[in-house]
């Protein structure tokens, strides 16, 4: 099974990278078929095997030889990872299935928004509608609180919330991922991924900075380190929040 849900990472990997591609475009992600980017040719069925092709084709198109970005088979591949970790941890049950949409929604927003610092709200709105479900069929099927998820949800949105209008420093679409976050994480874990992702954005701003790519004045999008907070927190947020709270009390 564990082979399975890999292979349908890959192939959801694949989807998401259509996604991150047309959504800035204002394309729909299923109509024309995927097409070289560069000459228009449409993209035989054999050529687009996640990882697999892009090895054959030596990262080329097979009608115009321009090169393909590398960051197609490393997102299909990260994306079959995340997807085999979140099934041998939590086994063939809801919350597999609960984790990978949230990461999969989480992927197209975090690399939409690193690409053009804009998030959509259709899909964080539609993903935290789909949290809501999810914690409903917790609640009536599973006898699981859902408070949990509410309070996640409210302090997600109170922080990156204050953040956002106090001081600026953030866009209000970091509210909405922190809110999508939160409604499926529950609130302990909504506590690790904001730490998380504020240690995360500060490293790569700090290592920019020294690196002189950006100055102190230029926009840093943050979705990804939410994001990435979020990922790491489905994992080891429990963990986490242990070995915080025995430094400290």
């Amino acid at each position: 099974m564990g082979i399975f849900i890999f292979i349908l990472g890959l192939l959801i990997g694949s989807f998401l990278n259509v996604c991150i591609y047309r959504v800035p475009k204002g394309e729909s992600v299923a109509f024309p078929p995927s097409h070289c980017t560069s000459c228009s040719t449409k993209i035989k069925s054999y050529d687009l095997i996640p990882v697999i092709s892009y090895i054959f084709l030596g990262g080329k198109c097979r009608g115009c030889g321009e090169k393909i970005s590398i960051r197609y088979p490393i997102l299909e591949l990260f994306t079959g990872i995340m997807f085999y970790l979140t099934y041998i941890q939590y086994g063939l049950t809801l919350y597999t299935l609960k984790f990978i949409i949230l990461i999969s929604i989480l992927i197209v927003t975090a690399m939409i928004d690193f690409d053009t610092h804009y998030t959509y709200s259709y899909i964080t709105y539609s993903g935290i509608a789909i949290g809501v479900i999810f914690m409903l069929i917790e609640k009536f099927y599973l006898n699981q609180a859902i408070i949990t998820y509410l309070i996640g949800l409210g302090i997600g949105v109170l922080v990156i919330g204050a953040i956002v209008f106090l001081t600026r420093g953030m866009g209000e679409g970091d509210i909405e991922i922190a809110a999508l976050c939160g409604i499926f994480i529950g609130w302990q874990n909504t506590l690790a991924m904001l730490l998380l992702s504020f240690v995360l954005g500060a490293v790569y701003g700090i290592t920019l900075i020294i690196f002189r790519q950006k100055s102190r004045k230029d926009e840093i999008a943050f979705g990804p380190f939410l994001a990435m907070g979020s990922i790491i927190a489905i994992f080891w947020g429990n963990r986490l929040i242990s070995i915080y709270s025995g430094l400290f009390f």
